[in-house]
């Protein structure tokens, strides 16, 4: 495998997906863990709750590594509560300039009540200009099918239910067993 290859490894093998609307905010995955072609498991849970139930994180990427990461986000947050922004730079910071990290393959997706971010091992920590975002092998899909939905539907959740069912329907690598966390706004 080749460097480029591997490095776009990070991308493949999960659907992750944001929407925040009116007065809540959802995050969803799907359950499926794929080693090259095989599935290896089917009802995985990509998206948690991190700082005692006020941000929501989900995964994109090697299942360890994500660990280690929301295990340094929360590290970062006891250090900052209340300041997700600021956890999300100092987590990009280290992951960015520590050897050890540096090897990781995951992305994030955390949010708050105020913000949702993006954070990559470049360094980015990332806003979206929307209301929705998206990582993950099937993440395009998901993207694309709730900003089509999102001036139609009311419900955050139902945006990302059905966003997240068309992802699961086009992209190899993303199931239909989802997990939902969401937050009141």
């Amino acid at each position: 495998m080749t460097n480029d290859s591997h490095s776009a490894a990070i991308w493949h093998g999960t659907t992750i997906l944001a929407v925040r609307k009116g007065q809540k905010l959802v995050m969803l995955s799907d359950g499926q863990v794929s080693m090259g072609q095989t599935i290896m498991k089917g009802n995985a849970r990509k998206v948690r709750r991190l700082a005692g139930g006020e941000i929501l994180a989900g995964f994109a990427g090697a299942t360890a590594d994500a660990f280690t990461l929301f295990e340094r986000l929360e590290a970062k947050l006891e250090r900052h509560p209340g300041q997700l922004q600021r956890a999300a730079v100092e987590l990009a910071k280290d992951w960015r300039t520590e050897k050890y990290l540096q090897k990781l393959e995951a992305l994030l997706i955390v949010a708050d009540k105020e913000s949702t971010l993006v954070i990559t091992g470049a360094g980015d920590v990332l806003e979206p200009e929307h209301n929705v975002v998206a990582v993950g092998s099937g993440g395009n899909f998901a993207l694309a099918a709730a900003r089509g939905l999102y001036e139609y539907e009311d419900d955050a959740e139902e945006i990302g239910r059905k966003a997240m069912q068309i992802a699961a329907d086009i992209c190899v690598y993303t199931n239909s067993h989802f997990t939902l966390e969401t937050l009141d706004l």
